[in-house]
């Protein structure tokens, strides 16, 4: 490669360097097993990472819903919703949302990160200010940036100072409230009253991501914003507790009319595949059915805090199937994850810039199909590998 060429790519090095080694990232193949199992080469590793809450993944109910699609509609949807690419399974999904969170219309997204990049856009300009908790969860960030509205972050489910920067707002903006329910790396959860509180006392619009509460928390699983009625927008996805792929937003029937107008991830993209539909259709039906699974999960991801917690270990403001130890740095966490994943267990280091600096953690995720024995397989190699 000539001066030329090197000088054109020399900003991929930059970031590399700028990153470092500890933080680089690369791709690793694994392959679903029975249970709470995955497969890394020829090992099986039990599963403390993926977000398959449910274990609906495998769930054979779901696998016949996307078998028989695949046969009746075949394998993709070939256009956008717009054009032919809505066929009666989307129609159907969206009715089945609908009615699940007591909303007026649902769409439906390719994934959530779409849903989020290319709704708020839509609902914000530069004549809007956004305020968005300070771990709200990138694509949320990136929809509110490509708005091109004025944007603060409040202080983590500090609701005093979202307030304070709430009456700070200048006359005659449109204002925004843009959180997660659950935080992702965090595990906590946002209060949606008190957030939905201050959106109707400053007239705000309250856009909240249920990605990681949908099929785990709140009535029939219905999470703990799609069914709120002071929630303007709510978003969910299915490639988590519902074992699909793909996301959906839910809100009134004059938003949604809106959007099929207006936002560029419905109209300018193919539409979502029948079986991946179908997937999900047959689990957002079976979750009122899984009351059993919720409160087993529950109870194991409390089990797996207080072990923690009686080690001294941090595993910060979880309260939730999302369970992060922090260990601080990034190299830390790397050997930690390294020890465990040789042990037998899959739990992700999850480094900067995903979360802050010096809060390194593994991010451990329980799922409904995970035991006591599971859990105690963990704390043993948790308690050997610690650096």
């Amino acid at each position: 490669m000539g001066d030329r060429g090197v000088a054109k790519w020399a900003f991929v090095e930059a970031a590399f360097q700028k990153r470092g080694p500890s933080n680089r990232r690369s791709l690793r193949e694994f392959a679903p097993e029975a249970g709470p199992y995955l497969r890394q080469g020829d090992r099986p590793l039990l599963d403390f990472s993926s977000n398959d809450y449910l274990g609906l993944a495998q769930d054979p109910r779901l696998i016949a819903a996307a078998t028989e699609a695949t046969r009746r509609y075949g394998t993709g949807a070939m256009a956008s919703r717009l054009v032919c690419g809505s066929f009666p399974l989307h129609q159907q999904l969206e009715a089945t949302l609908a009615e699940f969170s007591r909303r007026e219309a649902a769409l439906l997204f390719s994934s959530g990160y779409q849903a989020n990049a290319t709704l708020l856009p839509t609902l914000f300009d530069r004549q809007s200010l956004v305020l968005v908790d300070r771990l709200a969860h990138n694509s949320l960030l990136f929809g509110i940036q490509a708005s091109k509205a004025q944007w603060r972050r409040y202080r983590h489910n500090d609701y005093d100072h979202l307030e304070q920067l709430l009456q700070q707002a200048p006359a005659g903006v449109r204002r925004g409230i843009v959180s997660e329910t659950v935080f992702s790396m965090d595990g906590d959860r946002t209060a949606v009253d008190r957030l939905a509180d201050l959106a109707d006392r400053y007239g705000a619009i309250l856009y909240l991501d249920d990605a990681h509460a949908l099929g785990v928390l709140g009535p029939e699983g219905s999470g703990l914003a799609l069914r709120h009625p002071r929630v303007d927008v709510a978003v969910g996805t299915f490639g988590k507790a519902c074992g699909s792929a793909g996301a959906f937003v839910v809100a009134s029937r004059s938003l949604c009319d809106y959007w099929i107008n207006t936002c560029p991830g419905l109209i300018y993209t193919t539409a979502i595949a029948p079986p991946v539909v179908a997937a999900a259709l047959a689990a957002v039906q079976l979750l009122p059915e899984l009351e059993p699974e919720r409160q087993h999960l529950q109870a194991i991801a409390a089990e797996l805090r207080q072990a923690c917690r009686d080690r001294g270990w941090d595993c910060g403001p979880s309260e939730t199937q999302i369970v992060p130890l922090l260990v601080g740095e990034s190299e830390q966490a790397l050997t930690l994850a390294q020890r465990l994943e040789a042990a037998g267990i899959l739990a992700m280091a999850i480094r900067p810039p995903t979360v802050p600096v010096g809060t390194a953690r593994l991010r451990l995720v329980l799922r409904s199909d995970h035991q006591p024995e599971h859990l105690q397989q963990l704390v043993t190699a948790l308690s050997e590998g610690w650096v």
